[in-house]
């Protein structure tokens, strides 16, 4: 079947998957006649946007970054998490040259290494058994102090199980011989990522300065009304920085860890205390900091091939979700591309995503109409982000409006899009809203935020008078998105994607 070139929509509902219905889904308890309806009427797939299928360790949940760099690359890329377990798994860590000399120069000179990262094994943000290894490491060399400045999470896994995984830290300490958790934090605090310094700044000075409020163990310093995310940093032992020691990150994604790591560091410096940092990914972070495990290519994907053929995308979507459209859909690369129109959407109001679960949806859906009646726009690439930062607060109800108001835009969308002679093509970046409720350590269903390894929905609504197939292939991946677009766009796809196109 031979498509005809038009112009087009990325629609990616954040957070949208598939799972069957029940009193935790909150996709499939909100009334939304609009999504139905598309469904029903037009080729649709459910694509596979976890584990082995985007580039991630088998049976790991997908997430808003690997889901948006397959998206844009149009081919799985080997994520960070199973890059370092690849790193782990072969002894090439362990055989590093950086990690070495300067673990060797810490045991020599008798400083410490503080290592700082999420205390989970969520594998979005980082994953605790990697201190298996790392405390091994470090004990080899004979570092006469480890350091464990932990952040409890309650997010990319069931809440109230911090103790669980702090407990756990412990035993891998005792087992390598080396280690002890020095602070707890939670990740409200030490994974903003919006500038707000007020919550980054008690965690630096717990890390850095041992001050803040004193707790007798990590069980206690784990004790919080408000949940595992929001654990006020609790200092359990006397280990400052002091000048010539060693940190290490663990968090293998960047975004959250970026400004906790460059206010930590500007804070150092400005103290007089000179450190060595290190990283286990690649981070982008205005301060120099070594990766030990380097990123995949994802060079040759959807923005490459855009600007190759002369095409204008306009990108859109709110503060919370704007590096995804931009930044990660172009393969984590900050260039902006002359082919490319970048429009940031922010509010006035204060976020309280349970209060407002809309958010500033109708600011991002005028700009979308706005950007679709534009005949020099090829391509209008958007977020829609309620279903996911609202899930993500665990709760049900509220991420059912976010649903409800998402199918809303999305009717305006879609006449949009027809009224311009476009097609619309939406997809999930990974799964959320459709499990709102996990067993926690008793078996007990307690409130989920996290992600979920369920597949997402596609769509495809072709442009007026345009024919397509009445079904979507079955086994699906989100590397089929890239190669699909360009083919409703009438161009080849490029040479560097493995994925193949949808109609």
């Amino acid at each position: 079947m031979t498509v005809t070139p038009a112009p087009g929509v990325l629609l990616v509902l954040d957070g949208w998957g598939h799972a069957p219905a029940g009193p935790a889904n909150a996709i499939t308890r909100a009334h939304t006649p609009v999504l139905d309806s598309l469904v029903a009427k037009y080729p649709t797939s459910y694509a596979h946007a976890s584990g082995e299928a985007v580039g991630l360790l088998p049976g790991t949940v997908g997430n808003s970054e690997i889901g948006h760099m397959v998206i844009g690359s149009g081919r799985p890329l080997a994520y960070d998490s199973l890059l370092v377990q690849h790193a782990i798994e072969d002894g090439s860590l362990r055989q590093h040259s950086t990690l070495s000399d300067t673990l060797t120069r810490l045991a020599s000179d008798d400083r410490a290494l503080h290592v700082i990262g999420l205390a989970s094994d969520g594998q979005i943000h980082a994953h605790v058994e990697h201190l298996q290894e790392l405390l091994a490491i470090a004990a080899s060399h004979r570092v006469p102090r480890v350091w464990i400045h932990a952040i409890t999470d309650g997010r990319d896994v069931a809440d109230q199980t911090a103790p669980t995984y702090l407990r756990r830290i412990e035993q891998i300490a005792a087992q390598a011989g080396t280690g002890r958790v020095a602070t707890v934090s939670g990740r409200g605090y030490a994974l903003d990522k919006s500038g707000d310094l007020d919550l980054t700044r008690p965690v630096t000075e717990a890390i850095a300065d041992g001050a803040g409020r004193r707790a007798e163990n990590a069980a206690a310093a784990a004790a919080a009304p408000r949940g595992d995310v929001w654990v006020e940093p609790a200092v359990l032992a006397d280990a400052a920085v002091v000048d010539g020691d060693g940190i290490l990150f663990t968090n293998f994604r960047s975004d959250r860890i970026q400004q906790l790591a460059d206010h930590l560091l500007d804070h150092l410096a400005g103290t007089g205390r000179s450190v060595t940092p290190l990283s286990l990914a690649v981070y982008d972070t205005r301060a120099d900091i070594p990766a030990l495990v380097q990123r995949a290519d994802a060079s040759g994907g959807l923005a490459d091939e855009l600007e190759r053929h002369g095409l204008l995308s306009v990108r859109i979507a709110e503060k919370e979700k704007f590096e995804h459209v931009t930044y990660y859909v172009n393969g984590r690369n900050d260039r902006k591309r002359s082919t490319e129109e970048h429009v940031q959407i922010t509010g006035d109001v204060p976020a309280d995503y349970i209060a407002r679960p809309e958010m500033n949806l109708d600011t991002v859906t005028d700009a979308v109409v706005a950007a679709a009646a534009r005949d020099e726009v090829s391509l209008v690439v958007a977020n829609l982000a309620n279903i996911d930062v609202v899930g993500h607060t665990g709760d049900a109800d509220a991420t059912v409006r976010a649903t409800e108001v998402t199918d809303a835009a999305v009717e305006r969308i879609r006449a949009a899009a027809q009224a311009a002679g476009r097609w619309l093509l939406l997809v999930g970046d990974h799964g959320n809203a459709e499990e709102m409720a996990k067993p926690g350590p008793d078996g007990t269903p307690r409130p989920y935020g996290g992600h979920t390894t369920n597949p997402v929905p596609v769509i495809v609504v072709p442009a007026p008078g345009a024919v397509l197939p009445e079904a979507l292939p079955g086994d699906a991946t989100l590397a089929d998105i890239a190669p699909t677009i360009l083919t409703l766009l009438g161009r080849p796809s490029g040479s560097a994607m493995t994925g193949r196109p949808l109609v």
